[in-house]
């Protein structure tokens, strides 16, 4: 595992240490939940809602599993990303993506408040401003969407089920999921938007680099 992280480059290394950092704080330390209600994102109509927690929601997450599985596509991704961009471009990256897709989570979030209060009042709306958003999922997705344009026919093996597929159709396939997801309603309790949002972001960030000659894919 030594020589695993020893090739990592910094950014991503680095991404991966503070997030384990901040998971282990919130679940450890007698301050946690103070950290969750001041660095979670919430509802931007939420009295719980602050502006820099579009960026220090993305080093949140709500458990060991979702910290995992993120990490876990963040080196599997990041290391060949952050190779290829330079590691101060691969930053600007990541968190133009994690940014992003708390943007696109704040405006659904924002309708669907409004909505609901519309339908059933203040009062059972208000249960939608004290759901906190976490996790690095939007950035992450970004780095899905990157390295399918980037390595478009490159192979990866799915875990469920255990089938490959070239990096291109799994990013259309994943995208295609969670747009639907987030739509329909079902899977509640994921922030499907957020996804959806990394990955637009992150497709318009590569767009502009590719258009100034700046990267080529």
């Amino acid at each position: 595992m030594n020589r695993y992280f020893r090739s990592t480059p910094p950014v991503v290394l680095n991404l991966i240490i503070i997030n384990c950092l901040m998971l282990l704080a919130t679940q450890l330390l007698p301050a946690g939940d103070k950290i969750i209600e001041h660095l979670a994102l919430f509802n931007v109509q939420s009295p719980l809602f602050r502006s820099w927690q579009v960026v220090t929601y993305m080093f949140l997450h709500g458990n060991f599993s979702h910290l995992f599985f993120n990490m876990f596509a963040l080196w599997m991704f990041g290391r060949t990303l952050e190779v290829e961009l330079g590691s101060r471009r691969f930053l600007i990256y990541y968190m133009v993506c994690g940014i992003g897709a708390a943007l696109l989570q704040m405006g659904v979030g924002y309708l669907e408040y409004s909505g609901a209060v519309a339908d059933y009042g203040f009062r059972a709306a208000s249960q939608l401003l004290v759901i906190p958003t976490v996790g690095a999922s939007g950035a992450v997705f970004g780095l899905l969407l990157a390295f399918g344009l980037m390595h478009p026919n490159a192979i990866i093996m799915l875990i469920i089920p255990p089938i490959p597929m070239k990096a291109k159709w799994f990013v259309v396939i994943y995208g295609v999921i969670e747009l639907f997801f987030g739509i329909s309603g079902r899977m509640p309790g994921v922030a499907h938007f957020a996804h959806v949002g990394g990955m637009l972001w992150g497709f318009l960030l590569l767009w502009y680099w590719k258009r100034r000659g700046t990267i080529r894919y």
